[in-house]
Order: structure tokens, then sequence, then C-alpha cells
């Protein structure tokens, strides 16, 4: 069995008060961090060291329970000692300890550990001093049978504290933390309201990087995210409201565009996909940080498909002539509703079909942007004859596609071509 130890001991620096675990980052305690990272190590019972039942360890504990591990709640190190059998093993997070969670689970993935740092660098930074050269990173794995000798110790001893001097005298190897780590922000012990305030924009820009070039419409989904983040989730914003605002953007686009306001609307939608995108990007941030299972907004493909027909329809609406507009029954029996949604039609349809054919194109990723269609949709409907911008941008996709596709060397079903 794997049991994790998290700790609710240390006080904040400067406020008795107050204590490390429970400093906040994303609208979530460091230590619903912590057992985020535990349950994502497979721990099926948790051990939290705390003087007091509050209202957190209690959320803490449903958390845990949902995840179907067990809970308890210590108040001293001799009552760890019955939790943990010999051959169980036990994974410790130091208070106010915040790591990046690919990077902690890499670190512990290989067995018994001792994570440290050179004592130079650590020591500033709030970590424990193991000896001369090293001191603690925050985090250890050890085997079950070591934890007994917490029952030899006086009472008053730091469990974890004590746990680190019994691990280095049962000679638990010693693995050194990765510098690159601290100088990213990838990993942090948070001794105040300050450190928390300082790791919480790069926490957040770690979580919201990219594998690729963003286009323009991401970049500033990924901007406002980083900018307003924090205080969406202080407050207790979950990703699907900013799904939720989209679709109320897109419904007042196209009630716009009815009444014959198509660039307004056309920007109204762009605005909808730049919520979607947020939305996305803090529901990727909450899956990573292992505070929830789910890293996209419930349903966001059937509102990725609604923006899309959201823009189809205005462009149809902008296209036909006025007259057609105030009758569209009579328009569609006449065919001037399906001429005028033909060429956005095809339009949005390789929008969605080059990035596929071509996905490792750089600038692939820019025709999916739906915030610069709209943009530039908005402009032609104000500024520009706008059925002749839309076939004339059909006519570069296509252009644009056949330059940049190699053609298929040999015969184009070769497993099924005989040479006789």
């Amino acid at each position: 069995m794997r049991i994790a130890l998290l700790s609710l001991m240390e006080p904040v620096a400067g406020e008795p008060q107050g204590l490390r675990g429970y400093l906040s980052i994303g609208g979530r305690s460091v230590v619903r961090h912590q057992l985020g990272l535990a349950l994502a190590f497979g721990c099926s019972r948790i051990a939290v060291l705390a003087d007091a039942l509050t209202g957190e360890v209690v959320a803490l504990q449903h958390a845990a329970e949902a995840a179907g591990a067990r809970f308890h709640v210590i108040a001293s190190q001799r009552a760890l000692v019955p939790l943990v059998s010999p051959e169980d093993e036990l994974i410790v997070f130091a208070d106010g300890l915040l790591a990046m969670p690919d990077d902690a689970m890499r670190m512990l993935a290989d067995g018994p550990a001792v994570l440290t740092l050179p004592v130079e660098t650590a020591l500033p930074l709030g970590f424990e001093r193991i000896d001369i050269n090293n001191a603690h990173a925050g985090a250890m794995r050890l085997p079950g049978r070591l934890v007994a000798g917490l029952g030899d110790l006086p009472s008053e001893w730091n469990p974890i504290s004590a746990l680190l001097r019994i691990a280095v005298q049962g000679r638990v190897p010693l693995k050194g933390l990765p510098a690159a780590l601290l100088d990213e922000g990838r990993w942090r012990l948070l001794r105040d309201e300050e450190d928390a305030d300082r790791a919480e924009p790069a926490w957040l820009r770690l979580h919201t990087g990219s594998a690729h070039p963003r286009s323009v419409g991401e970049w500033l989904a990924a901007q406002a995210v980083q900018r307003f983040g924090p205080a969406l989730l202080h407050a207790g914003t979950r990703p699907w409201l900013l799904g939720v605002a989209a679709l109320i953007l897109i419904l007042i686009g196209l009630g716009a565009g009815w009444f014959g306001w198509i660039a307004p609307a056309f920007l109204l939608i762009a605005i909808a996909w730049l919520s979607l995108v947020a939305g996305r990007l803090l529901a990727r941030v909450e899956a990573a940080s292992l505070l929830s299972q789910r890293g996209r907004v419930p349903a966001e493909s059937i509102a990725l498909l609604l923006v899309d027909a959201g823009l189809l329809l205005l462009a149809t609406w902008k296209g036909i002539t006025p007259v057609d507009a105030m009758n569209v029954a009579a328009s569609a029996t006449d065919g001037s509703v399906v001429a005028g949604a033909f060429a956005p039609l095809v339009l949005l349809l390789l929008l969605r079909f080059l990035p596929v054919v071509l996905p490792e194109r750089r600038w692939s990723w820019w025709l999916q942007d739906r915030f610069a269609l709209g943009v530039l949709l908005a402009i032609a409907a104000a500024n520009l004859p706008f059925a002749a911008f839309v076939r004339l941008s059909v006519l570069f996709l296509l252009v644009l596609a056949m330059l940049v596709t190699r053609p298929v060397d040999g015969p184009p079903n070769p497993e099924l071509t005989s040479r006789g």
C-alpha cells in the first residue's frame, strides 16, 4: 500500500495564526495541490498532520474519499506509526511545497529517495538543511519500515523533520533536484502570502504554455487567463461558466445580425470563441494541477460547432440582398439563401479540413483561429464587397493547399498494387 503524509503544521512567516498549507494558488490551497499529487501517485491512504479539524481539512477528506482513498487526521507523529506497515511506502510532502506534478512524479518514480538541493541555493528559500552540503527539497519517498522509528522520538519534534532524519540515518538514497526546476519556478516552497502572490502568475504561465506557435486568438486567450485567471479561480469561477458566457455571446451576435448589425455580430462571435478557448485553458490548468480530472470544457466540441454555425449564418445573411433578407422563406425558395451560403460554407469546411490534412504546418493553427476569422469578416462586412471577399478567401486557401501539398511518389495504393 502507498500512503501519503501531508502537513498543516508550519505557520506562515510573520503570521502565527496562518498555516503554509492553506496558502492559496489558483483558488485552491497548497495542501489541496499536494493531495492531488498524492492521489496521482496511487496513494490509497492519506494522513494529514493538523492541530484542528477545519473546513479545509473536511474538504480534503471529501476530495480524497471521492477518489477512493481513506483519510486520516492525526495530531502527532506517533499517531502515524500504526497507519503504516513495514511493507508499505510513504510519500511525504513538506508544508508549503508547490511542485509541478509531472516533475514531482518523475523525481520520485524510481523508488525510495530523499530529494535534495544544494545548501547555498536552498537555505535562503526556506528549505531545511540535511548536512553540510545538502538541504531537503520538500519531498521524499520512504519504505514503511522506517516509520516505526517515530515512536522512539520526543513528541515535540516536527514529524516531517523527524522522518527526514530517520530516512538519512536509514540510508535512503539522496537524489538531487535539478536546479532548472527552481529557476523556472516549477518547484517552490511557499512561506507567506508574498511568496504565494509571486508564485501564482508563474504557475499559470507554466500551465498555459503551448507546444505549437499560437495564433493571435490563442495568444489573446492565454494572456487573458494569465492576467485574470487568478481572480477568476479565487472567485470560484469554473471553466464551464466561460462556455456558458460564450453561448450567450453567440446568441446576442445572432440577434444583432438578424437586425442588420452584421459587423458587430461577427465581433461578438469572435469574442465568444475567445471565451471558449479561455475556458479550455482554465480547464487544462485544473487538470494539469490534478485539481480536476477533466481538461476540457463540457460540450466544448458542440460549442465550437455553434461558433462556426453562427459565422455561417451571419455570412449568409450578409451575402444575400436586402430584399431577400426581409423574406428569408421566399429567398430560400428561389435559391438566394443557398447561393449566399455556399461560399461561406466552403470557407468554413476548408478551415476545418486543412488543419487535419496538413497538421505539420506551423501556420495550420491559424486556420483554426475563429477570433481572427471573425475580425476579418467584420472588417469585410463593414468596408469591402463581402461576397467577393469570401470567394477570394476560398480561392486563396485552395491555391495554398495545392502549393504546400507534396505529390505522392509511387502508386496511390502500393499495398494493393502488384508488380506482376
